[in-house]
């Protein structure tokens, strides 16, 4: 599929399940990334009522302006689109004070799991579900979430593209060039830092490669690949647990 058919093809699909389980209500956190971007323009495409979340925490002022700037050109696009900001700040703050000892890791995706919270209050007050904004590279390849914040969700419509392929959604949706261009953050951490940054220095593309040359064999090419491929398993072992089922002592066994 090229661009225009996935927006297309992802756009009927939230429709048509919508509209199988008398879902009349869609729940999007917005970030400023392409992900979130892309999905929330997806959702509203659908012309079911759609609600965006903005939900800063210590955010930097560069990512808040972004989604306050994105759910500000849903709105002007669409007119089934409210914005709620929801500034958890002050939650997360109180939250930091309960531990003696914070572990920085256990706080960044604490932050994400508030965010699922507030996801979900508006979710059940509106009688809508949460849309996820995870893609496959992410979701499926190296478990680049957080498990109960960003992966707690009820619908995956982008689980199936790989992030590149989201990009190209993004511009054929005229999502804004700032936030295409962006470098993917998950906002998370106050210094900053990059996906590629936590990824150990890995790019989307290299990753989706190297995703790619495992699920099918394929063998690397050149150094380069082949360190890459290494890195993607390492990081890919280290988060399996994220992407296998919980796992259930049986009683017949």
């Amino acid at each position: 599929m090229n661009a225009q058919q996935r927006i297309k093809h992802i756009t009927t699909w939230i429709r048509d399940y919508a509209d199988a389980h008398s879902i009349q209500n869609l729940v999007v956190g917005i970030s400023g990334g392409i992900d979130s971007s892309v999905v929330s323009t997806l959702c509203a495409r659908t012309g079911i009522a759609t609600h965006v979340l903005s939900m800063p925490i210590r955010q930097r002022p560069e990512l808040h302006d972004l989604s306050q700037r994105h759910g500000c050109w849903l709105i002007q696009q669409f007119d089934n689109v409210a914005m709620h900001t929801v500034d958890l700040t002050p939650v997360y703050d109180r939250f930091v004070e309960l531990w003696d000892q914070p572990n920085d890791l256990a706080l960044a995706n604490s932050r994400a799991r508030l965010r699922m919270t507030a996801l979900y209050q508006v979710a059940q007050t509106v009688g809508g579900i949460v849309v996820g904004t995870g893609n496959r590279v992410e979701d499926f390849g190296v478990g680049f979430f957080t498990k109960y914040g960003d992966g707690g969700v009820d619908i995956s419509p982008i689980g199936d593209c790989m992030k590149t392929q989201v990009w190209e959604m993004g511009v054929a949706l005229d999502i804004l060039p700032e936030i295409v261009a962006a470098p993917p953050t998950d906002g998370l951490w106050d210094d900053g830092r990059t996906d590629q940054d936590q990824l150990q220095g890995l790019t989307y593309p290299e990753l989706e490669l190297a995703m790619t040359q495992d699920e099918q064999g394929i063998e690397p090419a050149t150094e380069q690949e082949r360190h890459a491929l290494s890195v993607y398993r390492c990081i890919r072992e280290q988060t399996l647990h994220k992407m296998r089922p919980i796992p259930v002592c049986r009683l017949d066994q």
